[in-house]
């Protein structure tokens, strides 16, 4: 199996460089299995080329670096010592003459400062390589979706009337950290009307028999990896319209699905753009809106990866790849479903990672 190091250096050959500048901080996880960066702070480096590959840090690291990441020489920044002249020094040792950055990643600031430095500085991505999951990156996933799974029957149990936006958040909160794991990004709860934004943030709005639509949607971070799941759920029996909106968005989802599992048996390679298209046509046919965000995103050590499922997308999906399904309809004034799940491909066909029941749920 080619281990992450490996196939960077694929890519680094491939793009015609001699080196590479690893700055974010899910790039250093992927590469280094470390996740005690901030992504707030820049605290570290990566400088990988063919044969030597380098952790740049500071002393609350160091000893983290020495015992987690011994594959890894260890150069250590004080506060007299910037990033940028240890990395003009490394430039200078491995005689690089172009070297990679995540051009996404790097400020406006840093960026100008490395050019004082090293002119011959070229954007790299590695997204293509973290597209694809190995057999331990799914099992990751896969464990932090059955803990999604456990943490919607728990939250289910805890809809009930008067009980506030946030108070639903901080359980969904609570349960997950709990038994040891962390969210992936700040949970959605909408009732109502509210639910009729994709990512409205949650209120102090409280349940009443009027609301009927319960929107959630969460993920579970655990051993670095990430899931995401949304469920809409009626409090109180819907109206003919109501589930008129459920059955069109859980069939658009199944549209979706099933000319995926059908595609990939055959190709082993789709057009991303092709499923939200099928989803998305569904949806505009029963007479509703366009889906206002994609059908879906890739998933791993970041809950939006590559691949991304959308209109104008240029990605392929292919075996080991991890993604969302999850078309949704919006009504101003009414409300809004949402009904997402976690997708591997492998082995020609595709496996629901999401096990939570996705049928009209009234409470």
């Amino acid at each position: 199996m080619k281990t992450p190091l490996f196939r960077l250096r694929e890519l680094i050959k491939e793009n015609k460089l001699d080196a590479a500048l690893i700055s974010s901080p899910s790039n250093i996880v992927y590469l280094t299995n470390y996740s005690g960066f901030s992504k707030e702070e820049r605290e570290a480096y990566l400088f990988i080329t063919q044969n030597k590959q380098y952790i740049l840090t500071d002393g609350r690291y160091s000893q983290a670096a020495k015992t987690l990441m011994s594959n890894f020489k260890l150069i250590e920044i004080s506060s007299k010592f910037s990033f940028e002249k240890t990395i003009k020094q490394l430039i200078k040792r491995h005689r690089i003459k172009h070297l990679g950055f995540e051009g996404n990643n790097l400020t406006f600031l840093e960026h100008r400062n490395f050019k004082k430095y090293f002119n011959n500085i070229y954007h790299l991505s590695i997204s293509s390589l973290r597209a694809i999951k190995e057999k331990e990156e799914i099992i990751n996933i896969e464990k932090a979706c059955e803990l999604g799974d456990k943490t919607f029957n728990y939250i289910l149990k805890k809809i009930k009337l008067g009980v506030s936006e946030k108070e639903l958040t901080f359980e969904i909160e609570f349960f997950i950290k709990k038994v040891g794991a962390d969210i992936s990004f700040r949970p959605i709860v909408a009732f109502g009307k509210n639910s009729a934004i994709p990512h409205h943030q949650a209120s102090d709005k409280r349940l009443t028999t009027k609301d009927k639509f319960v929107l959630l949607d969460f993920g579970v971070k655990l051993n670095s990896y990430c899931s995401d799941m949304t469920r809409t759920v009626f409090f109180g029996k819907p109206t003919p319209e109501q589930k008129r909106m459920y059955e069109t968005v859980l069939a658009s989802q199944s549209r979706a699905l099933d000319l995926l599992n059908s595609l990939f048996v055959i190709h082993n390679s789709i057009p991303a753009k092709n499923i939200d298209k099928a989803a998305r046509d569904y949806i505009i046919s029963k007479g509703y809106k366009t889906i206002p965000h994609s059908v879906g995103h890739g998933i791993g050590i970041d809950v939006h990866e590559t691949p991304h499922l959308s209109p104008k997308s240029k990605d392929i999906l292919k075996e080991g790849m991890v993604f969302s399904i999850e078309p949704g309809i919006y009504i101003p004034g009414l409300g809004g479903i949402r009904v997402e799940d976690i997708i591997v491909l492998e082995e020609s066909h595709l496996r629901l990672l999401t096990k939570s029941r996705r049928d009209c749920i009234v409470l």
